[in-house]
């Protein structure tokens, strides 16, 4: 049964060209929609269902091209690329606005006191365990183990970096102190993205040519994968951890504040997630998510592979994960 359409649009890449930073940025903010966390059950099935029949060469009568990329990025924003299952509701990248402004206002509102700091510290990475979880890269299971120490290891890591700053900042400015939480979350970063995917370093990530055929896979991919998503995960946070401070500095001396004390936390909690609605899909969109590297660069006896399997492929692609 044929729509309306044709069957050539090729829904397996975004609407958007991932060779330029606009187009990659186009495409998040779509992935990053906050609204997509609203839809339910019923609407991210008739998604998928769309999606998969359109792949069959199925389309339903009176679809639209503006209906079938709409379904495809309500399916993606919800299915996992990999594994094809539906993701954590708190850890896809459309909840990442609404959860982290929550999160980090009242990071960076009650940031004086160790119960204040253990509290929200241990908040923050229990929802990046999510997150880092939810968007793995590759289709390989993760032990509760690996879960565990991962968690374990970068709220501790956290928690450490931010009451030790707290502590050397008690004899200087207020405003200096105000960028401990952004230290702490930095430095969980870098602790937390690489355990939580582990499984990955140690065994690799499937690795395919630009056709989509895997060749195998690579720990050498899955470095350069998490080494980028540390990057654009320490860069989403520092516009909204970085610009409020100095916003929040200057009002809680005005009368407003000094009377009503209680609103701090909802105007951190605005300025935040301002921050992070533009953040969040522009940090994403830095590095491609379909990210790739020379074969040169692979392990050597994954490059003896694919030189005797496919001589002629010079470049493999894969999942970096978000």
């Amino acid at each position: 049964m044929s729509g309306n359409i044709p069957l050539n649009i090729n829904i397996k890449e975004p609407r958007w060209d991932q060779s330029t930073f606009a187009g990659r940025a186009n495409h998040f903010f779509t992935v990053t929609d906050p609204r997509n966390i609203l839809l339910s059950n019923a609407q991210l099935e008739n998604a998928r269902k769309i999606v998969h029949d359109y792949r069959q060469g199925i389309v339903s009568p009176g679809l639209t091209e503006d209906d079938l990329w709409r379904a495809k990025y309500i399916y993606d924003s919800a299915f996992h690329p990999d594994t094809g299952e539906k993701m954590i509701l708190i850890g896809r990248m459309s909840a990442q606005v609404p959860m982290n402004m929550t999160i980090t206002g009242c990071m960076m509102t009650f940031y004086r006191t160790t119960p204040a700091v253990l509290f929200w510290q241990w908040i923050n990475q229990s929802f990046n365990a999510v997150v880092n979880y939810t968007n793995r890269s590759g289709d390989a299971p993760i032990t509760v183990s690996q879960l565990g120490t991962a968690y374990v290891s970068a709220t501790t890591g956290a928690v450490a970096t931010a009451l030790g700053l707290n502590a050397l900042t008690k004899h200087v400015s207020p405003l200096i102190g105000r960028f401990v939480p952004f230290a702490a979350v930095a430095a969980a970063n870098c602790i937390n993205i690489p355990l939580m995917r582990q499984r990955e370093i140690k065994f690799g990530i499937p690795v395919m040519d630009e056709n989509g055929n895997r060749l195998g896979d690579s720990s050498k991919a899955a470095q350069q994968a998490i080494a980028q998503v540390v990057i654009s995960r320490i860069l989403m946070a520092a516009p909204g951890m970085a610009i409020p401070p100095f916003i929040m500095n200057t009002l809680e001396k005005k009368a407003f504040l000094k009377r009503y004390p209680w609103m701090s936390a909802p105007i951190q909690v605005g300025l935040v997630g301002f921050c992070l609605v533009f953040a969040t899909p522009l940090c994403c969109a830095l590095f491609p998510q379909k990210s790739s590297m020379s074969v040169t660069r692979l392990e050597p006896e994954l490059q003896a592979k694919i030189q005797k399997n496919s001589p002629e492929v010079e470049r493999v692609y894969f999942n970096k994960g978000l």
